[in-house]
């Protein structure tokens, strides 16, 4: 998931105007076009942006999955949009992993080795971080997002791989969620107050807002939190400094799964800040409350020593909730949900999108540039795509469905059908995301496919290592593929990453998504097929609560939800029923007896979704209701 900072300076008045302005000459926004070399004026930047991942290029594999590629696409809008913006992640040497599957399904995981200098700048800049007795030093890589506009982003990777570290120390930036949890605290220790030292240490003195997205970055707070206290000439925390720092903090939360929310005994606090026990004035009511916030506790503690000794967690996102000025979910219904988790703080949601230049095919981009020239400068645009030829879509989609099925091909040595009606499936391989619901009812499969029409059906999609039950679905995937081998083709491509998943969501008739409601905190992988025509046929939850219009841009698995929250249990069997049907009733003949009516949901899947489902809007959304707030 992302972590992001925000900030504006106290001596600049900034307005909306400010940020939509047309000109790429204005001395402040000025930067050069080299992605290697630091923009003019490369301090003045306003929001800085801190992520434990950010997907940026394929090879490049300095991410985990969802959140690092949500922060890539969000950073690439900022530049679009040549907003100020500077981000802040950890590097990850080791990357993810390279999947490897078995004939079975079974999954295992190669490391992945890359060259950071292939990619990334080193900075000459160095900050430190406290850590148990000792101070870890820290140096930053760059990469420069570039927009369409010629503006750049900078993007900070810090490194604690260094001689002057401890072993132990310099393996903190090794791997994504690595290791045990006082590992992943020491990390998140080096992207929120690493992150604030290091943009200090590159010039970045006059930030103003801090976004956070998620709790992984939420220990910059404490660091803003000092420096408030060191300008007044205090060594503890008083109920003043609070109210700055809410003032200049923005919090995201992702995920309505309880995993995604960080906590860690107190005990590991007071391990890593040995000389950092009495930070807190707890004389003070303000610094008091604070405390019994993030540590989820009706009693007063002394200290943190005393917490620690009665057993106290620190829970990252009560810490960022407490000490932010505005705070989101990433779709309307995980507002809602996200309000039912944390009812003592109000919530707003400022609904995810993705980057619509990176995740259109290059057979829609032509398209688009011919008819639509202004689309990548302003998505919104993109809603004339009712207008397109319609035999021009229907070209461009096959342009897409050949690349994908080449890497099929490539990958399997089967040869699929461009003719018939292709099914995609491409997620993170966990439980709730339920990949499997599509092959509980074989014989129902078979029914469809003999009454229907034929289909084919591509899946892909990684399980964390340490994940069986994501692993499980896996096999379940490859025991039906060889069930239905004779009636149905069926592949699950290996290795998904960026490229894959472009391909795959570009090129497949129809997305798939079957979330168990309401853990879909809001999903972005049908917003990608959209952009290139490929309609929807999900769950409603996340994203397609707003993006759902039945029979328009695409359809819908079972009823609404909403009403009855999270309280009401999952029907499985009711849910595969539904999606059945409606492959059976109306999606396959629609295909393939009213192929121009297909098209018109298509073009509809376009028009209304992909001209407002991207990071273009998002980010607008973002300055305008946080960012000025």
């Amino acid at each position: 998931m992302l972590d992001c900072t925000a900030v504006f300076p106290d001596n600049v008045k900034f307005t909306e105007a400010d940020f939509f302005r047309a000109s790429a000459n204005d001395p402040v926004l000025s930067v050069e076009t080299n992605k290697m070399t630091s923009p003019v004026n490369s301090t003045k930047r306003f929001v800085a942006y801190f992520s434990m991942e950010i997907a940026l290029e394929n090879a490049m594999p300095s991410y985990s999955g969802g959140l690092g590629v949500l922060a890539g696409d969000t950073i690439r809008a900022a530049a679009d949009l040549r907003l100020p913006m500077v981000a802040v992640s950890l590097l990850y040497r080791k990357g993810f992993f390279t999947q490897r599957l078995a004939e079975d399904g079974s999954q295992s995981e190669d490391p992945v080795d890359w060259r950071v200098e292939d990619f990334l700048m080193e900075e000459p800049a160095r900050a430190t971080v406290p850590l148990e007795n000792r101070r870890v030093e820290l140096r930053c890589w760059r990469y420069s997002a570039m927009g369409v506009r010629g503006f750049d982003v900078p993007i900070y990777f810090l490194d604690a791989d260094l001689p002057s570290n401890a072993e132990a120390d310099r393996t903190l930036t090794g791997a994504l969620y690595g290791g045990d949890p006082y590992y992943r605290l020491r990390q998140e220790v080096l992207l929120g107050i690493g992150g604030v030292r290091m943009l200090r240490a590159l010039g970045y003195n006059e930030l103003t807002r801090y976004h956070m997205n998620e709790g992984h970055a939420a220990l910059l707070t404490l660091e803003l939190l000092g420096e408030e206290a060191r300008k007044a000439g205090r060594t503890s925390i008083r109920g003043e400094d609070i109210d700055k720092v809410r003032g200049k903090c923005v919090f995201t939360t992702h995920t309505p799964v309880p995993a995604g929310h960080d906590r860690f005994p107190m005990e590991f606090v007071t391990r890593v800040f040995p000389a950092g026990t009495e930070f807190l004035d707890l004389k003070d009511a303000s610094s008091a409350d604070l405390m019994k916030r993030v540590l989820q506790a009706d009693e007063n503690f002394s200290g943190l020593q005393e917490a620690a000794r009665r057993g106290a967690s620190l829970n990252m996102t009560q810490l960022a909730l407490s000490l932010s000025t505005y705070v989101n979910g990433v779709a309307k219904q995980h507002g809602e949900t996200s309000r039912q988790m944390f009812p003592e703080v109000p919530i707003e949601a400022i609904t995810n999108g993705v980057h619509a230049g990176t995740w259109t095919s290059p057979s829609f981009r032509q398209l688009f540039d011919r008819y639509i020239p202004s689309w990548k400068e302003d998505n919104y645009s993109l809603r004339g795509a009712l207008g397109l030829p319609a035999e021009e879509v229907w070209a461009a989609h096959l342009f897409a469905k050949h690349d994908l099925l080449e890497v099929v091909r490539q990958k399997t040595g089967l040869k699929f059908d461009p003719e018939a009606f292709t099914i995609g499936f491409a997620r993170r391989a966990t439980g709730y995301k339920r990949a499997d619901l599509l092959i509980s009812d074989l014989d129902r499969l078979r029914q469809i496919a003999k009454s229907a029409g034929q289909f084919q059906i591509i899946y892909a999609g990684k399980a964390h290592p340490n994940d069986g039950g994501g692993k499980d679905i896996i096999r379940r995937i490859f025991k039906a593929k060889k069930a239905l081998r004779k009636t149905i083709p069926v592949v699950f491509l290996d290795d998904y990453n960026l490229d894959l998943g472009g391909k795959i969501t570009s090129g497949v008739d129809l997305w798939l998504n079957t979330p168990q409601f309401p853990l879909e905190a809001s999903g972005t992988s049908g917003m990608k097929a959209a952009l290139n025509g490929v309609p929807s046929l999900s769950i409603l939850d996340g994203w397609w609560v707003e993006g759902h219009i039945e029979g328009v841009t695409g359809w819908s698995i079972g009823e609404s939800r909403r009403a009855a929250g999270g309280s009401a249990p999952t029907d499985n069997q009711a849910e595969a029923e539904s999606l059945y049907s409606k492959l059976e009733s109306v999606i396959l003949p629609l295909y393939y007896n009213e192929r121009a009516k297909f098209l018109g949901v298509m073009q509809h899947a376009i028009a209304i979704n992909g001209s407002f489902f991207n990071t273009q809007r998002m980010v607008q959304q973002y300055i305008t209701d946080a960012y000025l707030h």
